[in-house]
């Protein structure tokens, strides 16, 4: 079917065709499950609830748990609000989580619940909380909806005493529980005390021990979102990401923040590491300048193989911006950069890159979808595609090599445990980027020109 999407380019105001998104919901849920026994609660159906943890769980390969105030029609005409002081109360007594974290839904946002007054009319159990965000499906994307419920957390939970920690409070943005390990590690050899919120890895990515556990070891706990508010700064990791909660804790508790993009490939891990340098005011130890190293002499190696190769690269705004550095660092040209969350701050920045590095002719769309991708590339083609599993039919329809790589993958294995941060995670992009060219040069040689040595 793919095969007969035309060539025509057509301005589309209110119509997505293979979205590059999904719903606020899903990125709250997530954001949820990076708080130490949190149960996340979807205030809606309950068919909402389910397709948002099977979004999560297909990607990550893990249960993914929450509860639903399951809304019948009743509900929905009169509000759900006895739905939800029935639900958390169920919640509490059967599953004993520390936290519930509630967010919204269409349904719920359309009828217009009042989900602070509910929760302040909530007879909560002795050292319990419930928290709530608001995340309508129909507008933003799972981006914003993370980022709503980390200020969520924030408003309710965060505290200044006028006592600092002497920590800095690290917001990773959203990405996967290996990057947010190779982010720890990286701070940790800085020597930088940190809290790191929210915090998916242990629980995201937990391993079978042989018992279910319905809240895993990890996550960032209650008492050090509440200490976010005595952090000296805060560091936030994507523009487009962090930003949001970043400055919610500095209004809330006199913060300070620096927004820095997300750490992928060379000049952004550098900034990064940077900026830790001075807060800590410590030298870069060895182990990270020797990545780096590393790094700098593989692109050198196998420089030739990429100079000059037109990619297209696609999915949530940090990561696409993070993959287009990087890209344009190997020499490549990011000949369309896409993403489904809607802000023009996305396209100005993906701008400033293709300004900096000279890269001409190239092609930015925030609030995009992948039917207009699959129409760009048929206009011009790209050597290789990197992005999301949604990917997968243009890639097929078009005969291009593809990468997967950000959110959500659906159709591969262990993706999620290996960072795309980092050196380490540069690394990793780097090598699977060379072998998707190199395999298409084997692919496409003839016999007689087959070499064993590339």
């Amino acid at each position: 079917m793919l095969d007969l999407t035309p060539k025509g380019l057509s301005e589309r105001g209110a119509l997505r065709v293979n979205p590059c998104k999904t719903c606020q919901p899903v990125g709250a849920m997530y954001a949820a499950l990076g708080v130490h026994r949190c149960m996340p609660h979807s205030h809606g159906s309950q068919g909402c609830g389910s397709y948002h943890r099977t979004f999560l769980s297909r990607h990550f390969k893990e249960p993914a748990v929450a509860s639903t105030s399951s809304f019948t029609e009743g509900a929905s005409v009169f509000g759900g609000g006895s739905n939800l002081k029935t639900g958390v109360k169920n919640v509490f007594d059967i599953y004993d989580p520390d936290i519930i974290a509630v967010h919204t839904t269409c349904l719920s946002e359309t009828i217009g619940d009042d989900l602070n007054a509910y929760i302040q009319d909530m007879e909560i159990p002795e050292g319990k909380r419930v928290v709530h965000t608001n995340t309508p499906s129909y507008v933003g994307s799972h981006v914003n909806g993370f980022f709503n419920m980390m200020c969520g957390f924030i408003k309710y939970l965060s505290e200044k005493t006028g006592v600092p920690n002497g920590r800095a409070a690290v917001f990773p943005g959203f990405v996967n529980p290996g990057d947010m390990r190779e982010l720890k590690r990286m701070l940790r050899a800085m020597g930088i005390p940190f809290t790191l919120f929210p915090d998916t890895s242990g629980v995201m990515d937990a391993p079978m021990t042989g018992s279910y556990a319905m809240y895993p070891r990890g996550g960032t706990t209650i008492p050090e979102i509440a200490a976010l508010g005595d952090c000296l700064r805060t560091i936030a990791l994507g523009v487009l990401t962090s930003e949001e909660p970043a400055n919610t804790l500095e209004r809330k508790c006199g913060v300070p923040y620096e927004l820095l993009p997300l750490p992928v490939g060379i000049e952004n891990t550098d900034r990064f590491l940077m900026t830790l340098s001075r807060l800590g005011k410590n030298e870069i130890p060895y182990e990270l300048e020797e990545a780096r190293g590393q790094l700098v002499d593989v692109i050198l190696d196998a420089h030739f193989y990429l100079y000059g190769k037109k990619i297209a690269i696609f999915g949530d705004p940090d990561t696409a911006l993070g993959l287009t550095s990087f890209a344009l660092e190997l020499g490549m040209v990011p000949k369309y950069v896409l993403t489904g969350t809607p802000g023009d701050a996305f396209t100005r920045l993906a701008e400033d890159l293709f300004s900096r590095y000279g890269a001409a002719g190239c092609v930015a769309r925030a609030s995009a979808d992948l039917f207009e991708l699959h129409q760009r590339i048929k206009n011009e083609r790209v050597d290789i595609m990197l992005g999301s599993s949604y990917g997968k039919q243009i890639a097929k329809a078009e005969d291009i090599p593809f990468i997967r790589a950000g959110f959500p993958v659906l159709d591969r294995y262990a993706h999620s445990y290996f960072p795309i941060v980092g050196y380490a995670g540069a690394m990793r992009l780097l090598e699977k980027i060379l072998s998707a060219l190199m395999d298409r040069i084997d692919r496409d040689a003839a016999d007689e020109d087959l070499e064993a040595v590339m």
